[in-house]
């Protein structure tokens, strides 16, 4: 196999395992949804690269086996889990609480602050620790990353992950813009409701969790 072939491959490897981490429906993927309807689809993408670029993070801890932030996490997988869930929780409260209206007439009064939306996705994304170990698991399964290859190769590998990711999103947003015009304000309201209760719910279930896993 020649190098530009290695190449090419360690890409797509990189794009699949992307997709992989982003494609399941969680928390992060009906915020993005209730963005685009509310606030567009840049709002909505860029959340959703918030989450890509957290996946990237994760996926080079990961694939170059940073042992001291991978013990980092471990040690204190417990607290950030519980740190995410509550943070969760009240992200769902607030976008039940939100009336889709006065938010519609606000973004269009003024620009949506794009950065807070990317921000807050990475932040959010980056409180599940649990990824790190979700790639190691791709990465082992999948052969990309290797101490025998240079840092450049490795490096086109996490460009795939990134790249899957955000082509995940791309779609996603896309495909929600799309049908976003059809929307009526009464459907707008009963979407923040159910988004919200679901947001609420998956936050919910995560503390639980962590209280499970605490005393029993």
């Amino acid at each position: 196999m020649n190098e530009t072939t290695m190449l090419l491959t360690l890409l797509i490897k990189g794009i699949i395992i992307g997709l992989a981490a982003s494609i399941p429906l969680g928390p992060i993927g009906v915020i993005c949804v209730q963005r685009t309807i509310n606030k567009g689809k840049i709002s909505g993408f860029l959340s959703g690269l918030g989450a890509a670029t957290a996946d990237t993070l994760f996926a080079a801890i990961a694939g170059f086996s940073l042992s001291f932030i991978i013990s980092f996490l471990e040690e204190r997988q417990t607290i950030i889990e519980l740190v995410g869930g509550v943070i969760v929780v009240f992200l769902g409260l607030k976008i039940f609480a939100t009336n889709p209206i006065s938010q519609l007439k606000r973004n269009k009064r003024k620009k949506s602050n794009l950065l807070e939306d990317f921000m807050s996705v990475l932040l959010l994304t980056g409180s599940n620790p649990l990824a790190v170990f979700f790639f190691i698991a791709l990465f082992a399964t999948a052969g990309v990353i290797s101490h025998d290859q240079s840092i450049w190769v490795n490096l086109i590998a996490l460009a795939g992950v990134f790249l899957g990711g955000a082509l995940w999103w791309y779609i996603l947003t896309s495909t929600v813009n799309y049908f976003r015009r059809h929307f009526r304000l009464k459907q707008l309201w009963w979407i923040n409701k159910i988004s919200g209760a679901v947001i609420f719910t998956l936050g919910g279930l995560a503390i639980l969790n962590v209280i499970h896993k605490v005393f029993f």
